[in-house]
């Protein structure tokens, strides 16, 4: 069974084709939105206009490598999370385009969020896509959201109830506004780890807890300090990822029940240097292999449509 899936976030125009009878991704096309240098973001309206453009380009790229003719099934991220109220225009894009192949091609479509395609596609870089039920907590960290989750996987569906969040700043936000003053593009996760392996320094800023929920627009004012006080870039990087570990684990440590499994999922996970420190700190903790699935992608949207229509 081949199913299709399609992510339009804020950052990432992603389509991807599933073999469910296969375990194995057929196709995957991934295209990050373009930020004017110095810049922290898009404007939703530009974000639905580089989705547009990127979108034909998009399909043209997985049908090299998938007979989108032979498509079963189509999944969509339509909305940010699994909450009622949860909108971003930008996912209107890829929306549009599921169901106008629906339309045409007469296959099922499947709607889910933007947050459960992360958990799945860490799932299925940890290996347990497949397993019958599981319970676990997942944490999903990226620029929009930094939230704990309490999940249930079935056969057929995936089920998120969210256990705590930020409270101002998400993880994303500040490593990408550290990024920013240091120089880098947007979205800065990735330069920001190289930049990171050039210092060894441990320091972090201590975690800030209300009840589970964590408090980081605090981290943004410590990591300016730190660059203006020191100029060294390599180890302001590096203290803003420890301190996002570091608050991480301190939410994880109030939320874990017993010895449970604990899923990363989102960009700010796809850091070796996090992985690295909380898999050094933690057991049973997992994280995305290859690192592609931990950032925007669409393959745990195609999966879930996969799981949808009664793939196993």
């Amino acid at each position: 069974m081949l199913s299709l899936g399609i992510d339009t976030s804020n950052y990432s125009t992603s389509l991807a084709v599933f073999d469910s009878e296969a375990g194995s991704v057929v196709s995957r096309y991934k295209k990050i939105l373009d930020v004017d240098a110095g810049k922290n973001g898009l404007r939703q309206s530009d974000a639905v206009f580089l989705h547009t453009k990127n979108l034909p380009e998009a399909i043209e790229a997985v049908s090299r490598e998938a007979d989108i003719s032979a498509i079963d099934l189509i999944g969509v991220s339509d909305k940010p999370r699994a909450i009622e109220g949860s909108y971003m225009p930008c996912f209107l894009s890829g929306l549009a385009l599921a169901r106008e192949l629906s339309a045409v091609l007469k296959k099922p479509l499947y709607h889910f969020s933007h947050q459960q395609g992360h958990v799945m596609a860490a799932l299925y870089g940890t290996g347990f896509y497949n397993v019958t039920e599981k319970d676990f907590l997942a944490f999903h960290v990226s620029g929009g959201t930094t939230d704990a989750l309490r999940c249930k996987l079935t056969s057929n569906e995936l089920f998120t109830d969210t256990v705590a969040t930020s409270l101002d700043l998400f993880a994303g936000q500040a490593v990408d506004r550290t990024g920013t003053l240091l120089g880098l593009q947007f979205p800065s996760g990735a330069e920001l780890s190289r930049l990171a392996h050039e210092s060894d320094s441990r320091d972090y800023m201590k975690p800030v807890l209300k009840g589970n929920d964590c408090c980081l627009s605090g981290l943004e004012n410590k990591c300016k300090k730190l660059h203006e006080e020191t100029s060294d870039k390599s180890r302001t990087a590096r203290y803003c990822l420890l301190s996002v570990a570091e608050t991480v684990l301190a939410m994880a440590d109030r939320l874990r029940q017993g010895g449970e499994d604990i899923i990363f999922a989102g960009g700010v996970m796809s850091s070796d240097i996090i992985k690295a420190y909380i898999e050094t700190k933690r057991q049973n903790v997992y994280f995305c292999s290859p690192a592609y699935l931990s950032a925007d992608n669409a393959v745990g949207t195609a999966i879930l449509a996969a799981k949808a229509g009664g793939a196993q």
